[in-house]
């Protein structure tokens, strides 16, 4: 099956609410209180569910009990005064309580803006196949690149308010690696969670007919190697239309050795492949809307879309 475009949510207004949750690592309480104040200077009225801060009675690095953060988002997705959903941060934990969610009762409250990466990335995927609901792979409220990049905050802040602005995304270091022009349907996040949901009960069978946007953090070029492979083995990857890369912090030297593992697995494909085209856990980090049509061109490098994010 070929991948199709998803719902679109509607973008924000001056004044929409906007809940924080925390559905994986739990958040410093001054780097979530930075970060509302960023997002109150956008005239947003931010809330905070009520695990954000909280660590799990036995495993440190999750914000509360899984059942816990699993109610967090959820209760903020039926709240029918809620617009836009953002995650504080990521770490780890989503795969412990996405299956914990009432889906059905998310179905039913309609469409609404989430926000995240990294971790979040599984919850993209659920989002997507669950739902069938566009969603916005961004920086969270409590992350360094938001609250310290002026160019995160304003990719993210267009996309929430003027979508229209910024339907061509991509930093000046995008280059090619495999030159070509492709157009698809944008997926992604961390390639190391895409690759741990598969074989789960919602998990995409491919990617046919899609524009996979990867990234990572901490996974040395073996482990790289070792999680493409697996997309490669599973048949997960045919079909696939394009791919862009994102960040690779903390995967040992990109020169060196991540872009030539990168090539090495990723040219098998026959398929257009954009470096460095600004998304993840780096520096400047440009919000990528997922679920959406758009145009992957490695000469220009660029991704465009063909509709604005959010309508």
């Amino acid at each position: 099956m070929t991948l199709t475009p998803l719902t679109r949510p509607a973008r924000l207004k001056q004044g929409a609410r906007v809940a924080v949750v925390a559905p994986s690592g739990p958040v410093p309480q001054e780097r979530l209180d930075a970060g509302l104040d960023i997002l109150r200077g956008w005239d947003l009225d931010p809330v905070v569910a009520p695990h954000v801060v909280d660590r799990h009675r036995q495993f440190d690095y999750l914000a509360s009990e899984d059942a816990a953060r699993a109610r967090d988002l959820e209760a903020a997705w039926c709240d029918p005064s809620v617009d836009a959903v953002i995650c504080a941060r990521g770490g780890y934990g989503v795969q412990r309580m996405v299956d914990l969610v009432d889906w059905a009762a998310m179905r039913a409250a309609g469409p609404k803006v989430f926000v995240g990466y990294s971790d979040i990335t599984a919850l993209h995927e659920a989002f997507a196949v669950r739902l069938g609901l566009s969603t916005l792979h961004g920086p969270m409220v409590a992350t360094m690149s938001f609250l310290k990049d002026p160019r995160t905050r304003e990719s993210l802040r267009a996309t929430l308010f003027e979508p229209e602005s910024v339907m061509t995304l991509g930093l000046q270091t995008a280059r090619p690696l495999v030159p070509g022009r492709a157009r698809g349907i944008t997926l992604g996040g961390c390639v190391s969670l895409l690759a741990a949901d598969l074989g789960t009960p919602h998990a995409r069978a491919s990617v046919r007919g899609g524009l996979l946007l990867i990234e990572d953090i901490g996974e040395e070029p073996y482990r790289l190697d070792r999680i493409l492979t697996q997309l490669l083995r599973s048949g997960w990857l045919d079909g696939v239309a394009g791919v862009a890369l994102g960040s690779w912090e903390e995967c040992g030297p990109y020169e060196q050795e991540v872009r030539t593992l990168l090539y090495d697995r990723l040219v098998t494909l026959g398929v257009p492949v954009v470096e460095e085209l600004g998304f993840g856990h780096c520096a400047t980090a440009l919000t990528m809307p997922l679920g959406l049509p758009a145009v992957l061109d490695t000469d220009t490098g660029t991704l465009t879309l063909d509709v604005p994010a959010l309508g």
